[in-house]
């Protein structure tokens, strides 16, 4: 595997020629933005897909992956919002730096150096890891994240445990393996028969091959992640989406969720890890309403 590409030439690649037409035309809208408070030097370009027009929405993806798990969501809001849909600091298809801070500080520094540049109040979707990363960001800016909606959000409870480095460098070549993300993949929705193809894996791993991939995701282990985020809870409105068939996080994660968010939590039927990408037109429905009427609509 070619893990040397450069990130905008990935994405401008993969915008010409994804199989999967939502992703092409996701890909076709990244800015690349520069973001000078985070002080890289030399300085760097930030990948950020940018769709629609009204009120600014943030994206934010989970553990390894891209802003392309957005790709079916997005067209059901081009109408209502201005989605601002960035890749997480070491994830996708960001620059790598040598000395990139690669653990939730980072990740949290980089969007709030993107929060700076937006100077606006911001809606906030947040799936799997990055409804953790949603509800810290709440925490830090709560002046402006309006509301959250959480997506099957993981790093809720427990504490973060760092991976010595040979393990996370073993964890990460595991990960590497097409036969481990083809079963990743599929683990993530309901009906992995009828959902996932070529142009599913295709998507799912096309970021491993941008330059530095595996030292960042090491890194990331090392750093002990996302854990614990779940108290206390930010003061904005809160609703969460949670796919009764997900079998990424299980059900002690869930319980442990029922008792933390109570009636905040919306149970998804035929729905996996990735409410998003199996029901996106209930995601858009619940956003309304929470933005609406509030979580407990």
């Amino acid at each position: 595997m070619n893990l040397q590409a450069g990130p905008q030439s990935l994405v401008e690649g993969a915008a010409r020629s994804l199989l999967d037409p939502d992703a092409r035309a996701l890909a076709a809208q990244v800015q690349w933005w520069d973001l000078p408070s985070l002080a890289h030097d030399p300085p760097l370009q930030w990948p950020v897909a940018v769709a629609g027009e009204g009120p600014p929405l943030l994206l934010l993806h989970g553990f390894d992956s891209s802003f392309l798990e957005f790709r079916r969501l997005v067209p059901l809001l081009t109408g209502s919002h201005t989605l601002v849909i960035p890749d997480l600091y070491g994830f996708g298809f960001t620059p790598r730096p040598e000395r990139g801070l690669y653990g939730p500080e980072g990740v949290l520094t980089h969007l709030e150096a993107l929060l700076d540049r937006l100077a606006s109040p911001v809606g906030v979707i947040g799936a799997s890891m990055g409804g953790a990363v949603a509800l810290e960001l709440a925490r830090r800016r709560p002046h402006q994240v309006e509301s959250l909606l959480l997506l099957d959000p993981a790093g809720l409870g427990g504490v973060p445990r760092s991976l010595p480095l040979p393990l996370a460098a073993l964890g990460v070549r595991f990960l590497s393996l097409p036969w481990v993300r083809r079963g990743l993949c599929r683990s993530a929705f309901a009906d992995p028969e009828a959902s996932v193809g070529a142009p599913e894996l295709e998507i799912a791993s096309l970021h491993l091959t941008c330059s530095g991939w595996a030292t960042s995701l090491a890194a990331f282990a090392r750093s002990g992640g996302f854990a614990g985020c779940g108290e206390p809870l930010p003061s904005q409105p809160i609703r969460v989406l949670w796919g009764d068939q997900d079998r990424v996080l299980g059900p002690g994660l869930r319980r442990q969720a029922d008792a933390l968010l109570g009636d905040r939590i919306v149970p998804v039927p035929r729905c996996g890890h990735l409410p998003h990408l199996d029901q996106p037109r209930l995601v858009r429905d619940q956003l309304f309403a929470l933005q609406t009427h509030g979580p407990s609509a």
